[in-house]
């Protein structure tokens, strides 16, 4: 045997040895950032150092982040595909307050105009990627915003964007700079188990959880307190609906709406399903259905919900605002189609203004309208003067509860322009006697009423 292959064979060992003992980076290794030279102290700025782990665990493979307890100070990093963010209890990654820290990787111009992208935690093209564990994303919005004179760079706290198998799970999320979860252009997704809490940071676009063009997603068990929409699902691109969307056993709270389709709404939605949950304090509608912008809104069930504290347990619009929302997108010429559409076994008290408030516009009804077992619990107490308003189309302008203002001429229902109305099982009690009816329908077709009552309790 020559001396180089007893060498070779001598050494063989040895390398092995050398090669096992070094750390291996693939799908299922679980990497402690903290023994990656990340710091947990709330002052050290971790970007840089967390990226190069998601970079390199990303290369070889994929891999899960595992964050100790701890304070993770950091401007927007980027998942890449095949790795996931678990936070521990009591580890919380905590957004810079310096706008430098930031990136717009996605820019996009929002329903009310504004330039939105920037984001805390952000994917873009990505595939099976994801947050969990029981630690906090903070983004401190409010010290952020401290540090600008005009508040222009608002980040979202965590945004997905055209990425697939996506996984959120019992993760605490608070103080976002605009949308609090966002999923644009994204094909499956699991968010299950998160909190969210974004109420009255003195700021706008706080939506909890924003599902944009997306579709395939199931959200449940969820607790949201938000200063915007608390679940919200729009279509700001023109060929993408959001659809194949479902969301169960959800507690929502908000200063706006609770449970809502739209307002961007120019590529449409279909085949969503909401079902068993709780809305209470929220101070506009508490399931808002909105198709403004040209696309279709079909094949919508929302079921099994109750409401404490709305201004509008249901409102529905279909109307002829006609937006864009991206660079080379053609606005429709026309409204699209809101049918198909059914509501059932909702109870509502503490309302402010009025059960529904359902419109389409003239030559575009909405259509296939089945609204089933609804309890509403109303104020009362509206005179004749009130009954003798008429209400403006105003068929461009943005949809919100009060959009036609907030006296009412009938205090249950106000439906108008809709062809093929289903009432089964709706029961509107009145707490004070009211001199308004309980319902006004204008131009309203192939109405069905069975088992429908109304009454006032008390007298005023």
């Amino acid at each position: 045997m020559s001396f180089f292959k007893k060498m070779i064979l001598t050494l063989l060992p040895v390398v092995g040895l050398f090669f096992a003992a070094l750390p291996v980076m693939g799908a299922n290794q679980v990497i402690d950032a903290t023994k990656a030279g990340v710091v947990g102290d709330g002052i050290t700025l971790n970007t840089a150092a967390i990226q190069k782990v998601i970079d390199d665990s990303s290369a070889a493979g994929g891999g899960t982040i595992d964050f100790p307890a701890g304070r993770y100070l950091i401007g927007t990093i980027q998942l890449k595909s095949n790795v996931t963010l678990r936070l521990e209890e009591q580890a919380t990654l905590l957004g810079s307050t310096d706008v430098a820290d930031y990136r717009n990787i996605d820019p996009f111009i929002d329903g009310s105009g504004h330039p939105l992208g920037h984001a805390l935690i952000v994917a873009v093209d990505a595939e099976n990627v994801g947050i969990e564990g029981k630690g906090t994303v903070d983004g401190q919005s409010p010290k952020l915003k401290a540090t600008q004179k005009s508040y222009t760079m608002r980040p979202f706290l965590v945004r997905w964007v055209r990425c697939s198998n996506v996984t959120v799970r019992d993760v605490h999320l608070t103080n976002p700079g605009a949308w609090t979860l966002n999923f644009f252009q994204t094909k499956g997704a699991v968010i299950e188990g998160v909190t969210i809490r974004s109420r009255d940071l003195g700021m706008p676009n706080n939506d909890g959880i924003n599902l944009d063009s997306s579709e395939n997603i199931r959200v449940s068990n969820c607790d949201v307190i938000s200063g915007d929409d608390a679940l919200v699902i729009k279509s700001t691109s023109a060929a993408r609906p959001s659809r194949d969307i479902t969301a169960t056993n959800c507690k929502l709270s908000t200063r706006t709406n609770g449970i809502k389709l739209g307002t961007e709404s120019i590529g449409g939605f279909e085949n969503i399903s909401v079902s068993d949950c709780q809305i209470t304090n929220t101070k506009m509608a508490g399931i808002a259905l909105y198709a403004v912008d040209g696309g279709d809104l079909r094949n919508v069930t929302i079921s099994n919900i109750t409401m404490d504290g709305v201004i509008v347990p249901i409102c529905i619009r279909l109307g002829a605002r006609l937006k864009t929302f991206r660079e080379g997108d053609q606005a429709r010429p026309t409204p699209g189609k809101l049918s198909d559409v059914t509501i059932k076994n909702v109870t509502a008290k503490n309302i402010e203004m009025i059960g529904l408030l359902i419109n389409g516009v003239p030559g575009f009804p909405v259509e296939s309208l089945n609204l089933e077992n609804i309890q509403l619990e109303l104020p009362g107490g509206g005179t004749a003067e009130a009954a003798k308003v008429l209400l403006a189309e105003k068929e461009a302008t943005y949809p919100e509860f009060d959009m036609f203002g907030k006296t009412m001429p009938a205090y249950g229902i106000y439906a108008r322009h809709i062809s093929g109305l289903k009432l089964q099982g709706v029961r509107i009690t009145s707490l004070l006697s009211d001199a308004r009816p309980a319902t006004v329908f204008m131009d309203v077709n192939n109405v069905t009423q069975t088992d429908f009552a109304s009454a006032a309790t008390k007298s005023p």
